[in-house]
């Protein structure tokens, strides 16, 4: 039977790729499914999702992260350790090194959208030489319609070579990986590396660049809506449940990952979910769970029975950081549109393993400024290797690897936000009660849903607060659910000058790593931070 190909128009020609064999054009998914069985790049599973493998690299290589300076955007960007520079000569001799390589190979093209809003909505390409990473676009951005892809000109193109490798010695890489951003000709180079959450991430950094400029806030966050159309956005680093949280099965999803907030609303900027699955169960996450069991379902490293082809999500043989790419028309309750109006609650996801934090406090706009830049939460001693206790993680606008501009331009615009939509904003603590990690307990999922409905259906709004004496925040003393002596997490400790001690530490925490940010931070927003010369009493 033929194969009907939708062509664009605009041509490989246009990117500088010329001489290949052959060019598989905004493949369908049973389509990419069979280019996968058929190279060899993965193998159907039971109940029919795909497992790949990704080799070596199996999460994101932020140190081979670069953009190239180049004078329209040099002033803008957030220089450092985030953001590396990579001199515009570099960047050409790299990509003319990617176009040789790539004559007489097939490569798989996919058109599509990034952003719901069609306002802001971003027109890119995926350009892969495996089949596998072109379903990974496919369910991972906004597919573009049949008749929309003739005349399909990307804004913003990402060409995908996993198997060249640079030569660090040659092309000024940091390893034989990279992840090179050129926003002046609008391609982003990635190679050396199969983990296909680059793909994703480094279309969420252009965002990050482009829509704070057109007064959008980018953030990395999911979204959910109830049913009196009351929105709420969900930061959180890994390990804080933003993604458990944000699955509510009596409210509708909007996304799991990035939004954008713009004069309209929320709106997603992404078609499918990137959800972690490292001892998935059908108990926990039902939803997510179900993904798995689904045709069009690309597992990475997950665990697989060669002979039953049955999984197996307790398997981190090959990595922690297993993951499931599916698209948002997998999970039942998710919203169509992806689009919803402004929210009326913001929620600040931290798992504080020191066991200091309240398991919610409202802020002030000022201290969810403060929170927003510092993104806040703490490893536990056995998730990486040298880690024998609790420690601090910071990360900026609980993003930091794919900021491209200053923190504060971003903690500018929620802030903004937050007041000119009356949102409520909390901070709430799903780690540690009682003592730190060892001695305490981790708060009880049970409690911190029944905090977050409180907050989601206005009771919050209707009971009296305490001032934290070190941390300057407002917690309730009492919330329909939650026994009263878990809301100050300094009851919750037998040892009530250990509990200082330890506020103390992590308070002294957040305002040395804050110093980064102080040059740029208004006064009201560094005055709203923990107080560790303020002692608990």
């Amino acid at each position: 039977m033929p194969v009907k190909r939708l062509f664009s128009k605009y041509g490989l020609e246009n990117h500088g790729i010329t001489n290949v064999r052959k060019v598989h054009w905004n493949h369908n998914t049973p389509l990419l499914y069979e280019e996968i069985i058929r190279n060899g790049e993965g193998c159907l599973a039971h109940l029919g999702p795909i497992v790949v493998r990704t080799g070596l690299h199996t999460g994101r290589a932020a140190k081979d992260k670069f953009i190239v300076e180049e004078p329209d955007s040099k002033a803008k960007i957030w220089w450092g350790e985030v953001n590396r520079p990579f001199s515009q000569e570099q960047f050409e001799l790299l990509f003319r090194r990617c176009q040789a390589y790539l004559q007489g190979r097939d490569l798989y093209v996919q058109d599509c959208f990034a952003g719901y809003d069609p306002r802001y909505r971003l027109p890119i390409r995926v350009i892969t030489e495996t089949a596998w990473h072109n379903l990974f676009a496919r369910n991972m951005f906004i597919q573009a319609k049949p008749e929309q892809l003739v005349d399909h000109v990307p804004e913003f193109t990402v060409l995908h070579v996993p198997n060249f490798q640079a030569i660090p010695e040659v092309d000024g890489t940091h390893s034989e990986a990279f992840i090179i951003l050129n926003l002046q000709k609008k391609l982003i180079l990635i190679g050396g590396t199969s983990y296909a959450g680059e793909i994703k991430k480094s279309i969420f950094t252009v965002l990050n660049y482009l829509l704070p400029q057109e007064n959008v806030l980018s953030m990395h966050c999911s979204a959910n809506i109830g049913n009196n159309d009351d929105v709420a956005l969900f930061f959180g680093l890994s390990g804080t449940g933003k993604t458990t949280l944000s699955a509510d099965p009596h409210r509708k999803l909007i996304g799991d990952d990035e939004h954008g907030w713009s004069e309209n609303g929320i709106f997603n900027f992404e078609g499918g979910c990137y959800a972690k699955v490292i001892n998935l169960s059908r108990e926990s996450e039902p939803e997510i769970y179900q993904t798995t069991r689904r045709f069009g379902t690309i597992l990475e490293n997950v665990g697989i029975d060669d002979i039953t082809r049955r999984l197996d999500f307790n398997d981190a043989s090959l990595t922690e950081n297993t993951r499931a790419a599916y698209p948002l028309s997998h999970i039942p309750n998710a919203l169509k549109e992806s689009m919803a109006g402004h929210p009326k609650n913001v929620i600040m996801l931290t798992a504080d393993a020191f066991g200091v934090m309240p398991p919610i406090a409202k802020l002030t706009p000022e201290q969810a400024m403060y929170h927003f830049i510092s993104g806040y939460t703490a490893k536990v001693a056995g998730t990486e290797a040298g880690v024998t206790e609790p420690q601090a993680t910071f990360s900026a606008c609980f993003g930091a690897p794919f900021m491209v501009l200053h923190p504060s331009r971003y903690a500018e615009l929620l802030a903004d936000k937050i007041r000119k939509h009356e949102v409520n904003c909390w901070l709430v603590n799903t780690g540690w009660s009682g003592g730190p990690y060892g001695v305490g307990k981790r708060m009880a999922i049970k409690y911190t849903r029944a905090l977050l409905n409180a907050a989601l259906d206005g009771s919050l709004n209707k009971v009296s607060y305490q001032t934290d004496p070190v941390f300057g925040v407002q917690v309730p003393t009492s919330c329909p659910g939650v026994p009263q002596e878990i809301l100050q997490p300094r009851n919750t400790w037998s040892d009530k000058e250990a509990y200082d001690k330890k506020a103390q530490h992590l308070a002294t925490l957040f305002v040395e790593n804050f110093r980064q940010f102080e040059d740029k931070a208004p006064e009201r927003v560094k005055e709203a931070g923990p107080r560790p010369t303020v002692h608990a009493v």
